[in-house]
Parts: C-alpha cells; sequence; structure tokens
C-alpha cells in the first residue's frame, strides 16, 4: 500500500515542514561543519605554502610529487582560476588538469616531454597570477612571517570551501539522517552489520540493517554488470526466505531548482533496480528539505514512495 505517494492533499502542507526542519539544521549545524572543513583546508593550503616555497617556486617536481595540491595553487590566485580557464590560459592539456583535479595524480600515459611541459606552464601562471593582497610577502625582500602565511592560508581555505560548499553541506546532512535512521531502527531492536560485511543485499540477516551498500544492477542477456550505491538496506525482522530488504535513499536539499535538477536520478535507479529484480524490489526515499509538488509528482509517476523526516514513524508502514 502506498504510504506517501498516492496523498498530493497532504504533499503543500509536508513540504512546509520539511523547509522549516531543514533550515533550522541548516541554523543550528551548518556553520561547524563548514568551520571544520575549513580548519582541515587551511592546515593542507600551509603544507601546499611550504612545499612551494610559499608560492614563489610552484616547479615541476612539486607538482609531480602532489598533483593534487592543484586545487589549491588555483584558489591563490587573482583571480581565482576554474579549471578550464586555467587550461586556457597556460595551453595545457585538459586530461592533465582533470586528472590532477579529479584524482590526485597525473596521466600515467602522457609522454614525459610533454608532461615536464605543461606542469613548468602551470606553474608559471600559478607564480605570475598569485594574488599579491593575500600573498604579501610576494615580491619583497622580507620572508613571509608564520601570521601572513597562517591568514594567507585561511583566505584561501575560505575560496576553497566556498567552491565546495553545497557538498559539504550535503554530506553531512547526509550523516545526520543516517545517524537518525540508525536511532529509529535500533529502537526499534534492529542491529547494524559489521563493517565489511560481504554478503550481498538479499542475504542480510532479518532485523538487520546496513548502510552505502553496493547493490548489482544490469547482467541481462550479457550486459555489464554495474553496482548502484544504496543508502540504507534494511530487511525487516519478520522478513521471509527471498523477501526483498527495503532500499532507502537519504535525499536532502536546500533549495527547490536542485531537486528539480537531480530528479531523474531516483528514475534512472528504480528503473535499473526493477529490470534486474522485477517489480518486487523496493526503493524508498527518505527526505528533508526543498522537495516541492513538481518533485513529489515526477517520483510518484515512477512509483517511488518516500518517508519526510519530520514524521520518521512513517516508515513503520513499510513494516519495520
Amino acid at each position: 500500500m502506498p504510504v506517501n505517494l498516492d496523498k498530493p492533499q497532504n504533499w503543500k502542507a509536508d513540504i512546509a515542514q520539511s523547509v522549516d526542519m531543514y533550515n533550522q539544521w541548516f541554523m543550528d549545524f551548518a556553520p561547524k561543519a563548514f568551520r571544520d572543513t575549513r580548519i582541515e583546508a587551511t592546515k593542507n593550503v600551509e603544507e601546499a605554502l611550504a612545499n612551494t616555497a610559499n608560492l614563489t617556486d610552484v616547479t615541476p617536481d612539486i607538482l609531480r610529487q602532489w598533483p593534487g595540491v592543484l586545487p589549491t595553487l588555483r584558489m591563490s590566485t587573482c583571480p581565482p582560476l576554474a579549471v578550464d580557464r586555467l587550461i586556457g590560459l597556460a595551453g595545457v592539456s585538459s586530461s592533465l588538469v582533470k586528472a590532477m583535479e579529479q584524482h590526485q595524480r597525473l596521466p600515467p600515459r602522457m609522454k614525459a616531454a610533454l608532461l615536464a611541459e605543461d606542469l613548468e606552464k602551470i606553474g608559471t601562471i600559478i607564480e605570475k597570477m598569485a594574488d599579491p593582497d593575500i600573498f604579501v610577502w610576494i615580491g619583497r625582500t622580507e620572508a613571509a612571517t608564520e601570521t601572513e602565511i597562517h591568514r594567507a592560508a585561511t583566505i584561501v581555505a575560505d575560496r576553497l570551501c566556498g567552491s565546495v560548499a553545497n557538498p559539504i553541506i550535503r554530506n553531512a546532512q547526509e550523516r545526520r539522517q543516517l545517524a537518525y535512521v540508525a536511532d529509529w531502527l535500533e529502537a526499534r531492536g534492529y542491529t547494524k552489520l559489521p563493517d565489511g560485511y560481504n554478503g550481498t543485499f538479499r542475504e542480510i540477516p532479518p532485523g538487520t540493517y546496513s548502510f552505502r551498500m553496493n547493490v548489482p544492477v544490469g547482467g541481462e542477456n550479457g550486459g555489464k554488470t554495474i553496482n548502484i550505491p544504496v543508502d540504507a538496506v534494511i530487511m525487516r525482522r519478520e522478513a521471509q526466505e527471498g523477501e526483498f530488504p527495503l532500499l532507502v535513499e537519504a535525499k536532502s536539499a536546500g533549495d527547490f531548482t536542485n531537486t528539480n535538477k537531480r530528479r531523474k536520478e531516483e528514475a534512472q535507479k528504480i528503473n535499473q533496480l526493477r529490470n534486474t529484480y522485477g517489480p518486487d524490489v523496493e526503493f524508498i526515499l527518505f527526505l528533508c528539505g526543498y522537495f516541492d509538488s513538481g518533485y513529489l509528482g515526477y517520483e510518484a509517476a515512477e512509483g517511488i514512495d518516500w518517508v519526510w523526516e519530520h514524521r520518521i514513524d512513517d516508515l513503520e508502514r513499510f513494516a519495520l
């Protein structure tokens, strides 16, 4: 039986409560999540400055040894450089820059001569465009003081965190959502599976649950099998042999626009699951934040039900 997808008369009130709940969490806890990340980022920037003679010697050897330093270097210029802008200004390989940015490594098949040339070009651009208002010691004879270095590192860390603010907040909110689900389940006698559990999602024992579990899909007609991550997999206490666990995707959002851009993700996931396991597989959403009627209607049309975080006891209606 549907729980929320078939009750559009309740959606407006639920949306308002969900927005209020998210906003309260954001005011209370998001600044701390951001500050904690900024502290860690400041340490990383200070290390990057130490390795580059406080941004006065960005050599190919340094970039070879610490390719993951590139995002820090991009945020150290005036103005800060986007990935594509750096590629264009330096005239270097896009695969090189993206490997350094996304994987913190150098492309393994890039020819040594071209690699050395491109790393030299990147270092030249960074040194030429280093922000003099942040790195006040550039161009003077006196060495940078400890206070100046820490101040500069803090400013660059702010830039780094600002460029990834949404993922920082989203990850903190997801951790909080899953902790709330865990508390709810354990209060009802469920047990979390130990880390490193090697069984499949269909093999977990009744009365247990696991977070961030891979579920294989595909493989029909000789096709390729892939794993899709599921936030929570819960096997009911009274589950019979062969019964599917409940698959739960935790979703939070701080604005309405972003959710409508991402709403096809869940539809794609449920279609992959149904194509692999049939119509009895159960997949629902656990929602907190800005999910409007357009988003809810889209998910309902795909047959995806949901539980609002502000009414978590609706999980009981899924026989938990």
